[in-house]
């Protein structure tokens, strides 16, 4: 199309790749606000949900912790859901960014946005 024009042709090739990746980070950003992952504590006697953007939320606590002398034990276990639910969160959220940028032919270990 921009024959005789040297690298511009390869140039509006690049631009429309940037947009079309753009379009793609804004869809990805999005969907990860609907993914969620669970973390658990205590054998699952604590669990915590959060989006793959690293929002809690909700927190189920299995009713068999609460005993009047255990509250620092259930304190330890919420944050210790809530921490491991963020963790897989962040790699959920890393996974889904990997295999975009594969996609598109990027290397797989760059980190964007740029």
């Amino acid at each position: 199309m921009l024959k005789g024009l040297g690298g511009l042709g390869d140039m509006a090739k690049m631009m429309k790749s940037a947009q079309e990746l753009q379009g793609k980070m804004t869809q990805m950003q999005e969907d990860l606000h609907n993914i969620m992952v669970t973390g658990e504590a205590g054998a699952g006697l604590v669990k915590a949900t959060a989006s793959a953007k690293g929002d809690l939320k909700a927190l189920d606590i299995d009713p068999s912790i609460f005993n009047g002398d255990d509250k620092e034990v259930v304190e330890d276990l919420i944050l210790a859901a809530i921490k491991d639910a963020q963790a897989k969160a962040a790699n959920k959220a890393q996974a889904e960014m990997k295999a975009l940028t594969e996609s598109m032919g990027l290397p797989a270990d760059m980190k964007l946005p740029f």
